[in-house]
């Protein structure tokens, strides 16, 4: 049996931009989204995001709050073939430039005209919307 998966995105906005990346695997290669992965045993989600967004951008932020949790189920003819519980969790920009790393393609900071621009995974905009509130 499988069971669903907890993974973490960190969600950071410096002078008014957002911080991408553009998936280099599965789900969603190629799409732009939030640099996170999965939450490792003892770690929890707030950690996680702070981790894997150095580990796919260089760029140190310090979590401060959950904004939502989404559930991806990832369905072939009805039977569900994987099952992710992201934590979306804001984080604040301390340093770095954005640098693609490990499971990033390419990083960059954008803003609102440039994000409605890209091909983007499922809720980057309503998630960018809880950050900007």
């Amino acid at each position: 049996m499988t069971y669903p998966k907890l993974a973490a995105l960190a969600v950071v906005v410096h002078d008014g931009n957002v911080l991408l990346v553009r998936r280099k695997k599965e789900p969603d290669a190629g799409l732009w989204g939030f640099p996170g992965g999965h939450v490792e045993l003892g770690e929890t989600a707030l950690a996680a995001a702070a981790r894997e967004l150095i580990e796919e951008t260089s760029v140190v932020a310090t979590p401060l709050r959950y904004l939502t949790n989404l559930d991806i189920i990832i369905r072939e003819g009805g039977t569900p073939l994987h099952h992710f519980l992201l934590a979306a969790v804001l984080c604040r920009y301390e340093s770095g430039e954005p640098q693609a790393g490990d499971d990033a393609l390419e990083a960059g900071w954008f803003d609102a005209g440039q994000i409605a621009m890209l091909p983007k995974s499922a809720n980057v905009d309503t998630v960018i919307g809880l950050a900007m509130s």
